[in-house]
């Protein structure tokens, strides 16, 4: 009797050499991987690359050429540029090129692929708890409203999670997964939050550099008052998220047309006092928030502290949202694919791998 083997998938992923797209590669071993990036990805993993650009124009067409070429079942569009530091006015209009309008690149390609024959059966887009804005009331389901301000990271989030919205439909029989991860954590992991616990003065000045020579850490700037000693983070590990999207590559085609996920790792919230624990950090208490942003704007301003001003309300504020739907969804796996619990989250993001 002769075995018909199943011909392997095609999965397509951009931003394939990103901090997600890199712990999502070993993870893809049984599909056939397609990575679209501005370089490659520092990884052994077997992968097609392709250099592409998705904030020029040109790339829609580039990538519908791509997609009929390697006849790909599912894209991951992992591609995001999370660097405002330092963002001059250009830098703001070229990350919103590659976010925002990136995104509606991908989507569009997808939708001539599939008005013309072809047939991508998925699309997953990893949002950000950063859309919802700096502050919510409590913890909130994925029908709050986005009221990301100020921070341009997190309002390209909330356009382009709007794009995802609106033009899901446009991609014809096409599954839809729109996540919204909460802030990630792991050994190889560096953004705002995990960088303040950490204290490491990333700012570009020589101070800067001689601080970090000499191992001297910044501390926890906390204002006074209860609402900031009892505020809550949450976090998700990468490496659950990237579980995640190889769990959704093996849905069904039977999901809604449209999925939208909070996601965070295991149980409830952590307190500041908690994560400074863990990140072995000290918590300096400041007057007031109007202190807070004085100090933290100087330590930008003398380049010592990478932080931008925009980013400060999201320091201090708190955004926790309900992960109800996502245990539902994945059901008896949920403990399989979402292994980490919010402290031990964080805690790896401290452990020397």
């Amino acid at each position: 009797v002769m075995l018909m083997t199943q011909p392997t998938a095609t999965v397509l992923v951009t931003g394939i050499s990103g901090n997600l797209g890199t712990r999502l590669l070993p993870m893809l071993s049984e599909f056939r991987v397609v990575g679209v990036d501005l370089r490659p990805p520092e990884s052994t993993s077997p992968i097609e690359f392709h250099a592409m650009n998705l904030g020029h124009e040109s790339s829609c067409r580039e990538l519908t050429q791509l997609l009929r070429h390697t006849g790909a079942r599912s894209v991951l569009h992992l591609a995001f540029d999370r660097n405002p530091l330092r963002a001059g006015l250009d830098d703001v209009e070229r990350m919103w090129q590659t976010n925002v309008a990136g995104t509606a690149r991908v989507m569009e390609a997808i939708s001539v692929v599939n008005r013309t024959g072809g047939h991508v059966r998925q699309f997953m887009f990893p949002s950000s708890v950063a859309a919802y804005g700096p502050e919510t009331p409590g913890p909130v389901r994925e029908d709050f409203p986005l009221r990301a301000h100020t921070l341009p990271y997190a309002m390209h989030q909330r356009e382009s999670d709007e794009v995802v919205r609106y033009r899901a439909e446009s991609m014809g029989d096409c599954r839809t997964y729109l996540l919204r991860p909460h802030i990630f954590t792991g050994p190889t992991l560096q953004n705002d939050i995990v960088g303040a616990l950490r204290g490491i003065p990333l700012g570009q000045s020589p101070r800067a550099a001689r601080m970090r020579a000499e191992g001297k850490r910044l501390p926890i700037l906390l204002p006074r008052g209860k609402k900031f000693a009892d505020r809550r983070f949450q976090f998700v590990h990468v490496d659950d998220v990237a579980r995640l999207l190889v769990y959704l590559l093996h849905r069904s085609h039977n999901d809604p047309a449209v999925t939208i996920l909070n996601v965070a790792a295991q149980g409830e919230p952590i307190s500041i006092e908690t994560c400074a624990e863990i990140a072995q950090a000290k918590i300096t208490r400041v007057p007031g928030r109007a202190a807070y942003q004085l100090i933290s704007r100087m330590l930008w301003k003398w380049g010592i502290s990478s932080i931008p001003p925009e980013a400060l309300p999201y320091m201090t504020g708190s955004n926790t949202v309900d992960t109800t739907r996502l245990q539902q969804f994945l059901g008896p796996d949920y403990s399989r694919v979402m292994r980490y619990a919010v402290e031990d989250a964080l805690r790896d993001s401290f452990v020397r791998h």
